[in-house]
């Protein structure tokens, strides 16, 4: 397949995806949501973990709210810097939230910044996953470059994505990694 073709598909099947996603009625949408949640909870993966990176639902992505006020973890969340990278934030329930590039909720920039080291587990949001891992995100390549760094690169990662956007193949490029996990409403595969 040529390169054109190949970044056609990939944009076309984002936006397939992502208006599904936003289609989907708020009361399915909590409803998946908190099966996804669910399936996390009994995960060894998120059992095991301490610090965990996760996200703020946008646009309809997977709500993991419920599960950010369980004080037995540490919660840390990204902020976008100069468009470009992402800046990880220690932020418990009680901590301030602001609107941040593109209209994403984000942690507060004086939040204390947080040490990859200390890091357990990424969940990590998706348009799609398939069933090998790999991940199409959403076109701006912050996980991508996140998960490239040598201090990201062993950290456990759990695809979040709703059942219709796993699909048994997605277009993938030479630097793309397989996630070790993905989590759906209706089951959560864990690779290798």
């Amino acid at each position: 397949m040529d390169k054109v073709n190949h970044q056609l598909n990939k944009a076309e099947l984002r936006r397939t995806l992502l208006k599904t996603r936003q289609s989907m009625s708020v009361g399915e949408w909590r409803e998946k949501s908190d099966r996804i949640c669910s399936h996390l909870q009994n995960s060894t993966l998120f059992i095991q973990a301490k610090t965990i990176l996760a996200y703020f639902s946008f646009r309809q992505e997977p709500d993991l709210s419920p599960l950010f006020a369980n004080s037995k973890y540490r919660w840390g969340f990204p902020r976008c810097v100069d468009k470009k990278s992402l800046s990880w934030h220690i932020w418990t329930p009680s901590d301030f939230i602001q609107s941040g590039a593109y209209g994403i909720i984000e942690p507060h920039p004086d939040a204390p910044i947080l040490d990859p080291g200390e890091v357990d587990l990424i969940l990590v949001p998706s348009v799609a996953c398939d069933y090998q891992g790999y991940r199409l995100g959403y076109g701006g390549g912050y996980y991508d470059r996140l998960l490239s760094l040598p201090q990201w690169q062993t950290k456990p990662t759990i695809g979040i994505i709703f059942d219709f956007a796993y699909l048994s193949q997605i277009p993938i490029e030479s630097w793309d990694k397989p996630l070790q996990a993905v989590s759906t409403e209706t089951r959560l595969t864990q690779k290798g």
